[in-house]
């Protein structure tokens, strides 16, 4: 017995031995140890990142694990290790794995913040980037472009991580394939919960971005499931698949101003998604189709309301003989089983349809080449207000099939198609929180096209092979997914909701120092301003978000009396002001509210209410790469400036443009010389669809004597403008406004008295970007 125990003994330790010999768990704490620790690392080992904020630290994560066992580099507590500063992240090799890290407060001093290759002769393949958070990773400058996470090679993943908050140029996540290394990747972008992604105010604003044109025609073979998209508002494309063999299963997109999008490449399937809208917001979408054979199947839409390239399904029209980087005719596409409730003109072809430019654009933008052999079969769509274009055709829908398909319309008429979509009465049934379904299956027999055998399960994961019904869902008794609880996305030990806390009230008297009020405050909090003059010298710092006001019965006037060309508010990253009911005042050479002129990493904001604001040289300077979401100027006089509203810097034509979202409402302009309201976006690009004027019930007098180009309100380029229920009288210019026909721009019942008037131009000559 002795004997055989000692046998034990001695083999537990040779074990033991063995295991302590190939794996070992390394503590490091400061960027040398750990350069070390991975320079002697060896399969199985884990390399232990301590506690705190490491700063300015670049990791080359190069090693050579195994499936059983990969190399790990690891935070001591998920989500105590903050990465911060100028630094990024690298993998090199095979089978490595990072868990548990936090990026904040800094940016990335290369291409990317996480990157799965080296150099271009270090590539990663089957390694992971897993229960990490990237927040506010931005570079200084908008135009700064990069990537927050970069795919190379080939198996690697990024899963269980939060994503939120990119702002300059870039996809957030991007996958590459330029390369035999590369194609035929096979990554993973799973668990994940993307954030918000404000508005880019241009191009180059997509969350996810599979490959590119000049890849297109490779096979990527990239999934992308169990994510959830929230206010993913970056640009148009919310995801842009660029490559062929893609799949999209199980995501959740959740009031995203944006669609998933087929932009180049074959092949992809788009399964059992759910896109989520509010019922009122337009630039939330669905799903885009270019190019051939995608299959759309099992799909869920609820509430949305976008339109054109935002619709719910927007099939588009292609251009002939497209090169690789435009548009591909939409050919061989199934749309199946898909349920569509309460969405404006669902089913949208020929999307993008532009002969009517063809007399300033050159034939290669023209997209006339309708859908080809493009099936609509098995869907459900239903009302609670009839539609009377459910199917909307900006080109004719000839190339596309409809069979069994069902609609509750409310009794609206509607184009049946060859009786492919059947007018049919049912009720729907509230299963989960946003997921309403129909309470019965409907009585149509499924069509069943070429391999539609290969649909075998439905929106929840039910079988179709019994009892198989039109529609997402073949029970809607069945187990529904908690689609919206944001636990089973991300990481498990973070979580973006912020407690709410009780807006402080500071007062702030004619004699005390108003900046340091401001510095002492805290977001959300409200300065209130005592009755009289306040003389400030220097420029008030906004950088975070604050109300300014005055008492009630009381007049405030701050008067700014700081040397010329300075601001009296100057807006900095992170600053959102809010200013009611205060007379601001200069000496004729300053700027009433500026963004600063460089290092605009993040957005600002300013809304501007029952002020009076004269005297200035600029009332609003809003330089080059800075980006408001919302400017506002509400019942508001601006008079006696050289300058107006000056939003007009990003003359590089590339899309960009300064605010997504410009209101001007009841406000009176007088003696403004110039720049009365210069808003600019330039280059032509027909999938950026902002920004967004809004001019109404405003009063311009006197206004506009050294406009240089004789036009009062400039708006060249911006995609949506609508002037209405204005006054304008004795401004000495040419034209009140020049607008863009083509795009929606409007003008309506304004007064317009000695000072020209407001022509609409259809077609107007850009810049072309491509």
């Amino acid at each position: 017995m002795r004997k055989a125990i000692s046998i034990l003994t001695v083999i537990f330790v040779l074990v033991s031995c063995k295991q302590q010999e190939t794996s070992n768990t390394i503590k490091v704490s400061n960027i040398e140890a750990l350069n070390d620790a991975i320079k002697n690392s060896k399969e199985g080992d884990q390399i232990v990142l301590s506690n705190g904020i490491w700063n300015n630290v670049q990791i080359n994560f190069y090693g050579i694990g195994t499936e059983e066992a990969p190399i790990v580099i690891k935070a001591e507590t998920p989500g105590k290790v903050f990465i911060e500063g100028e630094s990024n992240l690298k993998f090199g090799g095979e089978y490595l794995i990072v868990d548990g890290l936090h990026f904040r407060n800094g940016y990335s001093p290369s291409d990317a913040v996480v990157e799965f290759r080296i150099d271009k002769e270090t590539t990663a393949n089957h390694c992971s980037l897993i229960n990490s958070v990237i927040e506010d990773f931005n570079k200084m400058n908008r135009d700064d472009s990069d990537r927050w996470v970069q795919f190379w090679g080939r198996h690697n993943t990024l899963n269980n991580s939060y994503i939120r908050g990119k702002t300059n140029r870039g996809p957030t996540i991007r996958v590459d394939l330029k390369g035999n290394e590369h194609i035929n990747n096979y990554h993973q972008i799973v668990n994940n919960h993307f954030g918000p992604r404000p508005p880019k105010g241009g191009a180059s604003g997509e969350t996810i971005q599979i490959g590119d044109s000049y890849s297109s025609m490779s096979p990527s073979y990239t999934l992308v499931a169990n994510n959830l998209f929230e206010e993913c508002n970056g640009e148009v494309e919310i995801i842009s698949s660029k490559t062929n063999f893609n799949e999209f299963r199980n995501n959740v997109f959740y009031n995203s101003e944006g669609s998933l999008v087929t932009r180049h490449g074959n092949y992809c399937t788009i399964d059992g998604n759910y896109f989520i809208g509010d019922g009122k917001n337009e630039n939330i979408g669905g799903i885009r189709i270019i190019n051939t054979g995608h299959w759309v199947t099992n799909n869920y839409f609820y509430n949305l309301k976008g339109k054109s390239f935002r619709s719910p399904l927007a099939v588009m029209n292609g251009i002939p003989k497209s090169p690789l980087n435009r548009y591909n005719q939409v050919t061989d596409v199934v749309v199946a089983y898909n349920t569509y409730v309460n969405c404006n003109s669902p089913w949208q072809f020929g999307v993008g349809q532009n002969l009517g430019q063809k007399d300033v654009l050159p034939p290669s933008e023209i997209r006339s080449a309708r859908p080809l052999r493009t099936l609509i079969a098995n869907n459900v769509i239903y009302n609670e207000i009839g539609d009377e274009s459910p199917v909307l055709e900006h080109d004719k829908a000839d190339g596309v099939t409809f069979k069994s398909n069902a609609i509750n319309n409310q009794g609206v008429s509607f184009e049946n198609y060859d009786d492919g979509i059947k007018s049919v009465n049912f009720e729907l049934k509230k299963v989960a929180e946003n997921i309403v379904l129909p309470s019965l299956n409907i009585d149509i027999a499924p069509y069943q096209g070429f391999e539609f055998e290969n649909i075998s399960k439905d929106l929840f994961g039910n079988s179709r092979n019994v009892n198989n019904s039109i529609g997402a869902v073949v029970n809607a008794d069945a187990n529904v997914p908690s689609v919206l609880d944001k636990s089973k996305y991300g990481p498990s030990w973070f979580t973006d909701e912020v407690k709410a806390r009780e807006s402080a009230i500071i007062i702030v008297e004619i004699n005390d120092n108003l900046q340091e009020k401001i510095d002492k405050a805290e977001n959300g909090d409200v300065i209130v301003l005592g009755n009289g003059k306040h003389v400030i010298s220097n420029p008030l710092i906004i950088n975070k978000s604050i109300t300014i006001k005055m008492k009630d019965k009381s007049k405030a006037v701050l008067f700014y009396e700081g040397e010329n060309n300075t601001p009296l508010f100057k807006l900095h990253p992170k600053g959102f002001l809010a200013l009611e009911g205060v007379t601001l005042k200069g000496t004729g050479n300053q700027q009433a509210f500026a963004t600063l002129k460089e290092n605009m990493y993040t957005h600002f904001g300013l809304s501007v209410s029952n002020c009076e604001i004269s005297d200035f040289n600029f009332a609003l300077k809003v330089y080059k790469q800075s980006f408001a979401e919302r400017i506002t100027f509400k019942k508001t006089s601006i008079s006696n400036c050289e300058n107006g509203l000056e939003l007009s810097e990003e003359t590089n034509d590339k899309g960009d443009y300064n605010t997504e979202y410009l209101t001007i409402d009841n406000c009176q302009f007088d003696n403004v010389k110039q720049n009365v309201i210069d808003y600019y976006r330039g280059g032509y690009d027909e999938s950026t669809i902002g920004g967004n004027l809004t001019l109404s019930k405003s009063n311009f007098t006197n206004c506009g004597v050294k406009e240089a180009n004789g036009i009062l309100i400039n708006t060249r380029g911006i995609v949506n403008v609508d002037i209405s229920n204005n006054t304008f009288k004795n401004n000495p210019i040419k034209l009140v406004a020049l607008l863009w026909g083509a795009k929606n721009n409007s003008h309506n019942n304004n007064t317009v008295n000695n000072s020209g008037k407001i022509v609409v131009e259809e077609n107007l000559k850009m810049k072309l970007m491509y």
